[in-house]
């Protein structure tokens, strides 16, 4: 291949890739806590995906095949033995507004958020990841997770119940 050809295919991998890179990350980010882990498995992702570059426009969702491989990718390092230490947990939400105050009890939401979504059931703790913070459609959602979209619906309906009622018991803790 010639350098000019070669130069193209790069160029037209990354026009392919770029603009759901960060998707990739905030998943493995949510999957395996550590930043650092998320860019290992980030970049595990993109050179995996690189060794497909001949074949990866034959599918027909690129995005959601590799939103697939970084699940499939970051599950199985979390049932390694090396990752022992690693946990599942939700860290994704910023607010860089308002008062000290407001930014505390944001803060404090965020943690709780955080726990009850730790101990959600690990298909709920995905589709609420996937639908709420990523904002995927349930279609989508359904080729990543090989499940039927009412299955999902379900999944995220309790998902979504059990994160308020915690909330709600948590904020209502001492009033009567």
């Amino acid at each position: 291949m010639d350098e000019q050809t070669e130069q193209e295919v790069v160029v037209a991998f990354l026009n392919l890739i770029m603009p759901f890179k960060d998707k990739l990350y905030r998943l493995a980010k949510r999957l395996l806590v550590s930043t650092e882990e998320a860019e290992d498995a980030t970049q595990e992702i993109l050179l995996k995906l690189w060794s497909k570059k001949a074949s990866i426009e034959n599918y027909n969702n690129v995005e959601a095949f590799a939103m697939t491989m970084t699940k499939n990718f970051c599950l199985d390092r979390l049932k390694s033995k090396q990752a022992g230490n690693l946990k599942l947990v939700h860290s994704n939400y910023t607010d860089g507004s308002g008062s000290l105050q407001n930014q505390l009890e944001t803060k404090d939401s965020i943690t709780w958020v955080e726990k009850i979504m730790a101990e959600l059931p690990e298909q709920q703790k995905m589709v609420l990841q996937l639908r709420d913070v990523e904002e995927y459609e349930y279609d989508e959602i359904a080729v990543m997770l090989d499940m039927k979209p009412t299955a999902i619906r379900v999944a995220l309906s309790r998902a979504r119940k059990t994160v308020r009622e915690k909330l709600l018991e948590k904020h209502s803790y001492g009033i009567k």
